[in-house]
């Protein structure tokens, strides 16, 4: 039976076809993929589904009787609930706070805490995942919230649930207990819409899948009919779905140490234990690990943005870890943080103004900005990294997610970094944009730039890396060349089993 249904939408904005004639139905106990590269109307049509957007013209069909969503709210009183790939949390609120957020439980006209508390945690507990419901959420990093987002979205009744990336920033046990739930939910009948850019993932979790390109419906199939060539055939129009592999390392001087590096939370809970890291120039060094390993606490202390405890951190033979980021940028370290949108972009701001915006001293004299000085290096770096905008003058959020994460990496270029510091470079974007940045990465590398990267993706990580270094609960397990890494060796360090292997 057909719960949910689109007819011929379409959703215009200045300049920008964003959907174009799209049919689509999605069957109750189905689990459909949405597939398509960034920018071709998938996160448009989930937002026209969940009320968010108004079509410009089409129909909606829930149980085959024309409805018109105007809000969230009334989607949601249909049962369409949706997880949204960029997370829709009150950080100043508890996790129990954030999951019955606007359908709070009372008691006698008065809320009751407890109740929602107990609530919370019966969630948490079925995705395996024991975080505190009283936590801060801001306090969380972005795997654990990634969990409260898909909490919050199983504490409501849902008859649709549409899921936009939810294990982009889990490890594959974490994604494996989310398919699990998915299969739970889809055997008592709810229609899952499921979207990835991890086609394997794909391929292992949905009944059928619905590829779209440049805002048209480009393929439908059931997934047990079609393979991984043929969705990167339908997405891109081209038969590239493999991943190339890393290349040896035309290492240089050493050019980072890092000696018994640990940090602390403010509960006094280590974060990064007596960590023990070397980078070369030229080389790319992978760092992986599951949700809590460590890996970014750790980018974050040889950034200055986390106070160390103990240890050292030396750049080109000069101690850093006394300078604050901004000292580190000048002395040549830079970092694209794992959270795009909250960290390394300002949104309200302008794509080039965001690839200038930590080098705008370059563009100054006597006080004045040099628009046009500015306005050529942002010119340079977004044809370097071909980034695809409408001009470089609208608003960086207008971007598909992979041209946002080149803007991140434009800006962190435009400093002239040593060393470039890469949290889940890839997070979100698809197959395209990925095979892109990997080849950034490997560009960066043959200029001399040592490239650390913390990936939970291993695939990535076999990808790009020249050594791949595995932590687990704040310290380094073990330390493999890259073609040396197998999926075996590499799960055992995850989880914490110490010296498992050394390159």
């Amino acid at each position: 039976m057909t719960v949910l249904e689109a007819r011929a939408v379409s959703v215009r904005y200045p300049g920008t076809l964003a959907l174009d004639g799209v049919t689509f139905r999605l069957r109750a106990g189905e689990v459909r993929a949405l597939i398509g590269e960034n920018g071709a109307g998938k996160s448009t049509l989930v937002k026209v589904l969940a009320g968010i957007v108004r079509p410009t013209s089409g129909t909606l069909l829930v149980d085959g009787r024309p409805v018109s969503l105007g809000s969230v709210r009334e989607a949601d009183a249909l049962g369409i609930g949706v997880i949204h790939q960029e997370l829709n949390l009150c950080p100043n609120l508890s996790v129990a706070e954030n999951i019955y957020l606007a359908r709070e439980l009372a008691r006698g006209g008065l809320l009751d805490r407890r109740r929602q508390e107990r609530g919370a945690h019966e969630l948490l507990e079925r995705l395996e995942h024991p975080i505190p419901p009283g936590a801060i959420v801001g306090e969380l990093g972005l795997g654990q919230q990634q969990i409260v987002e898909i909490a919050k979205a199983l504490a409501r009744d849902v008859r649709v649930l549409m899921m936009d990336e939810p294990t982009s920033a889990l490890s594959a046990a974490e994604a494996r207990v989310l398919f699990r739930i998915i299969r739970d939910l889809a055997a008592r009948g709810v229609a899952i819409l499921y979207i990835s850019h991890r086609l394997e993932e794909l391929l292992t979790i949905a009944d059928a899948v619905t590829v779209l390109r440049d805002g048209r419906l480009a393929a439908e199939a059931a997934t047990a009919d079609v393979d991984r060539r043929w969705i990167v055939e339908q997405m891109t129009g081209r038969t590239d779905g493999t991943f190339e592999t890393a290349t040896e390392a035309r290492a240089g001087d050493k050019l980072v140490r890092v000696d018994g590096l640990s940090a602390v939370a403010d509960s006094g809970r280590a974060l990064v234990r007596n960590v023990t890291v070397r980078l070369a120039a030229g080389e790319i060094v992978g760092l992986y690990g599951l949700m809590g390993a460590g890996r970014t606490e750790l980018l974050e202390c040889l950034m200055g943005l986390r106070a160390v405890s103990a240890g050292s951190v030396t750049l080109g033979g000069r101690r850093i870890d006394r300078l604050d980021a901004a000292g580190r940028i000048a002395a040549g370290m830079a970092m694209v943080p794992e959270d795009r949108q909250a960290l390394g972009l300002t949104q309200s701001m302008s794509v080039a103004a965001n690839i200038t915006l930590a080098s705008i001293g370059r563009f100054a004299r006597f006080g004045w900005l040099r628009r046009g000085a500015e306005m050529g290096a942002a010119e340079d770096m977004a044809a370097q990294l071909r980034i695809k905008s409408a001009g470089l003058g609208r608003p960086v959020g207008s971007l598909s997610g992979g041209n946002q994460q080149k803007v991140v990496i434009a800006k962190c270029l435009l400093t002239g970094p040593r060393v470039l510091l890469l949290d889940e470079p890839t997070r979100g974007v698809d197959v395209g944009a990925k095979a892109e940045i990997h080849a950034i990465v490997r560009r960066l590398a043959e200029r001399g730039i040592g490239i650390l990267v913390a990936s939970s993706e291993l695939e990535e990580v076999r990808a790009v890396a020249h050594r791949v270094v595995v932590m687990a609960r704040g310290a380094v397990t073990a330390e493999f060349a890259a073609v040396d890494a197998s999926d075996d060796a590499l799960a055992a360090a995850a989880t914490g089993v110490e010296g498992s292997a050394a390159a």
